[in-house]
């Protein structure tokens, strides 16, 4: 079956007439997870604004670090396709970067545009799992964490420290680089550590090029974040409760709302897999899932979707991390029966509907 409400399997139009009462109940629902291709995730977007909701997406705390330090300092980045043609020294800073497929696709050849093309690449690590697999020179974290390590390495460049070999050691190397490329994980290495390295990469523009490659979360939160620009003029996490976007991503995290008792029903989208919150169940939900996940039965909300996977039985436009693009990803097998755009469109237009009806 493709949907269930109170746990038993119904039809998808039966479904939709109980979300769509659920929500039409509400005094202050919350529409979260949005790890979706983009066509749901706008359509997320307008339903939140019909009822009043706010919007917070899985990925909040990985974009939220990058926005940050975006808007008090900027930053200076490259992408993937550059990092890979020009770079002769790459950084990979945490654990997180060695399971991309970005560290194979450095390491896998040398530059071959600039003026380090031919050069021998060197890969160097900070506070890494010394991965024998990719050669490599590994130096450790700091007892205080990524965060404490890049701004020890930062005084390191700019003479603030000396005498630590392992760091003063490093720094040489990130100078000297024709083309330097930071790679990081900005939910691994948190707000602090990403406006550090950022501050570190302009100190070393003073007398190299150097730039930051932060990595995409695995939620869609890329595309989102251009998706919201465009929608709202605002970042993520915002409230339609006047009928304006809100900007607050303190006010409009969902699980504070839930936890404080702000929120009394709530709608998680997640056609890609992503972690189930703890709070799904535990007020009246809405849950839209992809076909095959864990979530697609009718125990974990009151009324459930299960719908098409975006790349696999569904198509839709989704980021692409090697192209540090949005690209679309076509049906890869069988369609399935529902998507999650024409689910979230239905239980807006039956939404009217009512609203018209009780006018």
């Amino acid at each position: 079956m493709a949907a269930w409400v109170k746990g038993g399997a119904t039809d998808a139009e039966a479904a939709v007439e109980a979300a769509a009462t659920l929500l039409a109940s509400a005094q202050n629902a919350v529409l979260a997870g949005l790890c979706a291709e983009l066509s749901a995730v706008r359509a997320a977007y307008h339903l939140a604004d019909a009822i009043g909701a706010s919007v917070d997406p899985v990925a909040g705390p990985s974009l939220y670090a990058e926005l940050g330090p975006l808007s008090r300092t900027g930053a200076m980045t490259t992408t993937p396709a550059e990092a890979v043609g020009r770079a002769d020294a790459v950084l990979i800073v945490g654990n997180a970067p060695w399971d991309r497929a970005i560290v194979q696709d450095i390491a896998g050849s040398p530059p071959t545009r600039g003026r380090a093309a031919g050069a021998e690449r060197t890969i160097l690590s900070l506070g890494g799992p010394r991965n024998g697999a990719t050669r490599h020179v590994a130096y450790p974290a700091e007892a205080g964490g990524l965060a404490v390590s890049i701004a020890h390495l930062r005084a390191f460049l700019k003479g603030n420290l000396a005498g630590e070999a392992a760091y003063a050691d490093l720094a040489k190397r990130l100078a000297a680089a024709q083309y330097g490329v930071v790679l990081y994980d900005p939910a691994e290495i948190g707000e602090l550590g990403v406006e550090m390295l950022q501050g570190m990469i302009k100190d070393l523009n003073e007398v190299t090029r150097f730039f930051g490659l932060p990595l995409s979360d695995p939620f869609q939160g890329r595309a989102l974040l251009q998706l919201a620009a465009w929608t709202t003029g605002q970042a993520p996490r915002v409230g339609f409760g006047r009928h304006v976007p809100e900007h607050d991503p303190w006010r409009f995290d969902s699980a504070r709302q839930i936890a404080a008792g702000e929120a009394d029903a709530a709608l998680w989208l997640a056609s890609l897999p992503a972690p189930r919150p703890d709070w799904l169940g535990t007020l009246p939900s809405v849950a839209i899932v992809g076909v095959g996940s864990p979530e697609a039965s009718g125990d974990v909300a009151d009324v459930v979707f299960a719908v098409g996977v975006p790349g696999e039985s569904a198509g839709g436009s989704l980021w692409d991390e090697r192209r540090a693009a949005i690209a679309y990803a076509p049906p890869a097998g069988h369609t399935a029966e529902l998507s999650a755009a024409g689910i979230l469109t239905a239980i807006h237009e039956r939404l009217t509907q009512k609203k018209a009806a009780a006018c």
